[in-house]
């Protein structure tokens, strides 16, 4: 198609960044400005990624941390490969499905995973990246120490936690007792001294050393399972991209256990279909993106955990599936998690994450998701340390007839989609969200706009998405026209409004590369406080 030049404006009118040197574009300015600064000073872009995930531990200490998990998709220029690392580490072995409800695993000392981002960042960092480990952790220990000024999304984050959260070291050192305010400068000095310790001593302090021990400690006083053979045992794991064609580009997520094949076979039904006459943010546009969601998404929830031949055999036969896509039939079901026949899950409490994407002038991409699964994870707080708890065993099953029944040393899956797209052999684009199971729709929608509207990178990520919930409810941002959302209503889809910029819909990062003249793009999302910047 033509460059959409009418769009910028309608938009929303931020400007895409550009630059040749590097560019890091992540949740926060302050983690964003970390990973590029280590640009500067002549890292690549997995000294940047690790040093601007370390500094989100910091600045956005309610969506990831030490004490997360997550993975990367990443291009390598040295050898023109896409590669993957998975650090989710498996439900902890002295797990007990049968002694939680679901409560607890929401919140509480049972609720989470072995830690698994610390081994993640630096496992990615050690094996391509060029400085030590120390080096890149010096960002975000000096954010710690001398405090930053806390944000409005900070604040309504923070708040929004406060009646959850009964702990009283996250009460002690997020200041309960007084009334939030943006601006207000927070600092985080035991967050801080734990990042030089893990300088100093390297990783294994956590995966086993004293640090490991305090953890340990303080969750199985509370009956929690994780133990120290399950730090121990905590190894990233490398395995090669799952990918999908999509207008003659790759686009490359997370292979299974992780639930990103559904935006690969969404893509795979839309490659079926023409936007030449489908108007931007017209019904036509919007009602087929949103049926190829839907579907991927009841595929994919009948298909987790299951081998990647068995997902390419999915990604591969997909005739009956555009069929459906285009019969104009309504289509109603889960979108979220398997069920059987009850009612769907509707927790609020899987929203939160974030992600970055990183590129350097030699031509590597990262895109990096991570995550503590809701705000603040589980609430708990390991005394002394500013290491807060992850709650990702809130996204596995209870119920044993669930393909995510929860079983002690298995692979959680979980639906976060950090994507690498190459095009002749060069990665072209990093681009990855944070929203649970809206990762695996609002990458769609971004994409679509992106690659069959050629709109600039900041306006495809600027434009009007939506959440699509179990059921028919699809929740659109209201710069969507009355017109079109009534029409969307007459199709079958349950149209529920948003404000303009929700993040209901995420909080998306991306960065491009001309694979001709290796110009760089940097965007960040309007939804969140995120920030491209330039090396």
């Amino acid at each position: 198609m033509s460059q959409n030049k009418s769009a910028h404006e309608a938009l929303g009118g931020r400007p895409t960044v550009r630059s040749i040197n590097g560019m890091v574009a992540a949740a926060h300015p302050l983690a964003a400005n970390a990973g590029a600064d280590i640009l500067r000073k002549g890292g690549n872009a997995f000294d940047a990624v690790a040093a601007t995930a370390a500094a989100l531990n910091v600045v956005e200490p309610f969506m990831s941390g030490l004490a997360g998990a997550g993975g990367a998709t990443f291009f390598l220029a040295a050898d023109s490969t896409v590669k993957t690392i998975d650090f989710i580490p498996p439900v902890p072995a002295g797990f007990d499905v049968n002694q939680v409800d679901k409560a607890k695993t929401e919140s509480g000392s049972n609720a989470s995973v072995t830690p698994g981002n610390l081994a993640g960042w630096h496992a990615l960092q050690s094996r391509y990246g060029r400085m030590n480990f120390d080096e890149v952790l010096q960002p975000a220990i000096r954010l710690a120490q001398d405090g930053f000024p806390v944000s409005s999304f900070f604040v309504a984050m923070t708040r929004g936690s406060i009646g959850r959260i009964k702990d009283p070291e996250w009460q002690r050192v997020f200041r309960v007792e007084q009334d939030w305010q943006t601006g207000q400068v927070l600092q985080l000095s035991d967050l801080a001294a734990t990042l030089e310790q893990i300088a100093a001593e390297g990783i294994n302090c956590l995966y086993g050393g004293a640090l490991g021990e305090k953890l340990v400690s303080r969750i199985q006083s509370d009956g929690g399972s994780i133990g120290m053979a399950d730090l121990e045992a905590v190894s990233p794991i490398w395995e090669p991209s799952i990918s999908a064609t999509y207008r003659n580009r790759q686009v490359n997520v997370l292979p299974p256990p992780q639930e990103s094949f559904q935006v690969l076979l969404s893509l795979q039904i839309l490659e079926a279909f023409d936007f030449e006459s489908r108007g931007l943010l017209s019904a036509d546009h919007l009602d087929l993106v949103f049926r190829a969601i839907r579907i991927a998404a009841g595929v994919r929830i009948q298909n987790n955990q299951k081998e990647i031949s068995d997902i390419d055999a999915l990604l591969t036969n997909v005739d009956e599936l555009v069929a459906r896509a285009d019969d104009a039939e309504p289509i109603v079901g889960p979108t979220e998690n398997w069920a059987s026949g009850g009612p769907f899950d509707r927790s609020a409490l899987k929203e939160h994450t974030t992600s970055m994407s990183v590129a350097d002038k030699e031509g590597n991409l990262v895109c990096l998701t991570n995550s503590l699964g809701s705000p603040y994870g589980s609430g708990v707080m390991i005394p002394g340390t500013g290491i807060v708890m992850n709650n990702f065993l809130n996204w596995g099953d209870l119920d044993p007839t669930s393909p995510n029944v929860l079983t002690a040393g298995q692979r959680v899956a979980m639906c976060m989609a950090p994507s690498i797209t190459t095009q002749n052999g060069q990665g072209i684009l990093a681009l990855g969200t944070p929203g649970s199971y809206g990762i695996l729709q609002t990458t769609v929608q971004a994409m679509v706009g992106y690659f069959d509207y050629d709109l600039e990178l900041q306006d495809a990520i600027n434009m009007p998405r939506a959440r699509m919930q179990d059921g028919a409810e699809v929740q659109i941002e209201n710069r969507v026209s009355d017109s079109v959302r009534k029409t969307l209503e007459s199709r079958g889809h349950r149209i529920t409004v948003l404000p303009a910029y929700s993040w209901a819909t995420g909080g998306m990062q991306a960065v491009s590369r001309d694979p001709d003249s290796g110009a760089l793009a940097g965007a960040a999302d309007n939804r969140r406080d995120g920030a491209a910047i330039p090396a």
